[in-house]
């Protein structure tokens, strides 16, 4: 690739970056969304946290885990037996991190 052809590439990209992050700003006045698409949006969030710690949480080295002698399983019921008992974030993240740690450090898990 030229230098020329990297210019004009770095410069697209960076046209294609700005319209799309502006897109949303650039309109005067709201756009209309369907009841059905404004619904799903907020369930956005959420799907995307998931779908970066659920793999982080039942894979390792891209394999599935092939044991119940994995610490963040453990982590994981605890953090969340806490949430749903409790409801909150600090407490949720102490206790997994605590269940973590003792099976880690504690069992060599």
């Amino acid at each position: 690739m030229s230098s020329w052809e990297t210019v004009l590439a770095i410069l697209g990209m960076g046209l294609i970056t700005l319209l799309t992050r502006a897109f949303f700003l650039i309109p005067q006045q709201e756009l209309p969304l369907p009841d059905w698409l404004k619904d799903g949006l907020r369930y956005a969030p959420l799907a995307a946290l998931a779908a970066v710690i659920v793999p982080e949480i039942v894979m390792s080295n891209g394999q599935l885990i092939s044991t119940w002698k994995d610490a963040r399983l453990y982590a994981t019921a605890v953090g969340t037996a806490y949430f749903f008992w409790r409801g909150g974030i600090l407490g949720t993240i102490i206790s997994g991190t605590a269940v973590m740690l003792a099976l880690r450090i504690g069992l060599g898990w």
